[in-house]
């Protein structure tokens, strides 16, 4: 078994978990009253967290 040469931080588990609270955000943001710029972010903020969560999955355990 060979040691990955990938930093502990861009290995897939954080990656895959900082990508799902991005999406989470996005659907805060979307979902929330308050703010309009906020909505206004909403979808391009899950679009992104979408992205790097398809991204990340192909990093290295």
């Amino acid at each position: 078994m060979t040691r990955s040469s990938w930093p502990k931080a861009l290995r897939r588990g954080p990656m895959e978990l900082l990508a799902c609270c991005v999406i989470a955000l996005g659907i805060f943001m979307m979902l929330q009253p308050f703010a309009m710029v906020l909505y206004t972010w909403s979808f391009v903020t899950t679009l992104f967290g979408t992205v790097m969560f398809m991204l990340v999955s192909k990093f290295p355990d």
